[in-house]
């Protein structure tokens, strides 16, 4: 199988609310939107892949989902997604594997993990 793109569809239970979260306390770039109502679809870019904000569901996404974004200064994201009111399950601290991650959570209890890759990590590109 060859995969050309990716991403990851979100059933939210309340989609104004979720897409107020992506776009505007996260602050994610939108890719394209479709659609016309509160159940409109909206594709925001995430690094290397894209999250898509469409439909409705009458239950949270499944327990276990989870988002992983990294960003260059988990330090400065934290202030950042505070300062906009995002709900931060824990902050940032560097992690036994040596990454530093801070847990988020949205509004339909997805958990964010916000991830630094430290200079010394051996996921940076050494040549």
């Amino acid at each position: 199988m060859q995969v050309l793109s990716g991403r990851v569809l979100l059933r939210p239970t309340d989609p104004e609310r979720s897409r107020r979260f992506y776009g505007e306390t996260l602050g994610l770039a939108v890719y394209r939107e479709f659609g016309t109502g509160p159940e409109r679809g909206t594709v925001y870019f995430l690094g290397g892949g894209f999250l898509e904000v469409s439909g409705r569901s009458e239950q949270p996404p499944a327990p276990g989902l989870q988002l992983w974004m990294q960003v260059p200064d988990a330090a400065a994201a934290h202030r950042e997604l505070t300062a906009a009111g995002a709900e931060v399950l824990r902050e940032p601290r560097r992690e036994p594997w040596g990454l530093i991650e801070m847990w988020l959570s949205d509004p339909d209890g997805v958990k964010i993990a916000v991830v630094e890759v430290p200079e010394d990590h051996p996921l940076r590109y050494r040549p």
